[in-house]
């Protein structure tokens, strides 16, 4: 099986290695700080005894997965806390094929590239869904695309790349067909805490026997170094996770789970409401330059990414190398996330410099 080096480290090593100032719109790396409490929780765990120090339970500590199924009223013994949400979604999607199902995986394009990594790393067969234009789960082609060799369907709402959160009648629908072909629906919410709509429901509403919600706290938390996620799975796959979980990593970082522990009961609703009054105001900010750029670009309900389509300036891999190079703003090409946005150039809107990239971008698609 051959791999590649992810076009992410790509494009952020030509960054660094540019000259000239370079704004950072790769990756979902938060800019804002954490909550307190996770340093409190941190702190606070340097003095416990040496005893907790060594292997927490391999599904995670027993106080951590009883707060999160509190929060997403689920039975306790359905969480695993897993090493970030990527191996929530390993463990999800690597669930698929380990019954006599097909090798067919159902992606919705744009895609998170990384589940077409997973898709092809666990022997899958990827099979792309274009979404609707103003990047929506289009139910009905989705379930067409769903047959006998199915094996699994990946949703992501709040999406990345296109911002888009599905409606949960739409995810129902696509639950529903993957069922009659006995697939399994992962569902990734780990942009939930990010909703500007007040429009997203959890697939886990559902209660569906074929649906694994993965989520974690990277992003709300805006701790993506603490590597903190969880799945949710049905009671009748939940052991065979486990056995695949304890077999790849063991266990999650003691110190870190008992870090969220502590910011879980914590910390107040206005932290997470505050981050969400800081992306729209750079969405709204990026996109004005964005008009000014003459530009078609999508405007997220969710998350925090933009997609950007410039005339005559598509969203190649050296295009995305001319602006590191020519104004210092470092994005990534569209063809990273499939086939339906190529033209197009994903920003990650992370960056406390959102405003002076949007004065950037302006000016150099003005005089073009």
């Amino acid at each position: 099986m051959h791999y590649e080096t992810p076009q992410f480290f790509h494009v952020m090593q030509y960054a660094a290695a540019a000259d000239g100032d370079v704004i950072d719109m790769v990756s979902g790396n938060p800019d804002w700080e954490p909550p307190e409490a996770i340093r409190t929780g941190l702190t606070q765990y340097a003095e416990r005894d040496a005893a907790d120090f060594q292997y927490p339970p391999s599904d995670g500590l027993a106080a951590l997965r009883e707060e999160i199924a509190a929060r997403r009223n689920v039975a306790v013994d359905r969480v695993i806390i897993t090493n970030g949400t990527g191996e929530a979604n390993y463990l999800a999607m690597a669930r698929a094929f380990d019954d006599s199902r097909g090798d067919e995986v159902v992606l919705i394009d744009p895609v998170y590239p990384y589940y077409l990594g997973k898709t092809e790393l666990l022997g899958g067969t990827p099979r792309l869904v274009a979404t609707d234009d103003d990047g929506r789960l289009a139910a009905e082609k989705t379930c067409e695309a769903i047959g006998e060799d199915t094996a699994l369907v990946v949703l992501n709402t709040p999406n990345n790349p296109t911002g888009a959160v599905y409606d949960l009648e739409s995810i129902r629908t696509v639950v529903e067909c993957a069922a009659a072909h006995d697939a399994l629906v992962v569902v990734d919410e780990v942009y939930d805490h990010f909703d500007f709509s007040g429009r997203f429901e959890s697939a886990l509403t559902l209660d569906a026997g074929n649906v694994i919600v993965t989520s974690g706290v990277s992003k709300s938390m805006a701790i993506t170094g603490f590597r903190v996620g969880y799945a949710v799975f049905p009671p009748a796959l939940i052991e065979a996770a486990k056995t695949r979980h304890m077999l790849v990593n063991v266990a999650t970082s003691r110190p870190a789970q008992r870090a969220v522990l502590t910011a879980y009961r914590e910390t107040d609703p206005g932290y997470y409401a505050a981050a969400r009054d800081r992306l729209e105001s750079r969405i709204d900010s990026f996109t004005a330059a964005l008009d000014e750029a003459g530009a078609a670009y999508t405007t997220p309900d969710g998350a925090f990414y933009v997609l950007a389509r410039f005339d005559d300036f598509p969203g190649t891999m050296a295009n995305v190398k001319t602006l590191i190079d020519e104004i210092g703003v470092a994005g990534m090409p569209g063809a990273t996330f499939g086939t339906a946005r190529t033209d197009w150039i994903r920003f990650a809107l992370v960056t406390p410099r959102v405003d002076e990239a949007a004065e950037r971008l302006a000016a150099y698609f003005a005089d073009r």
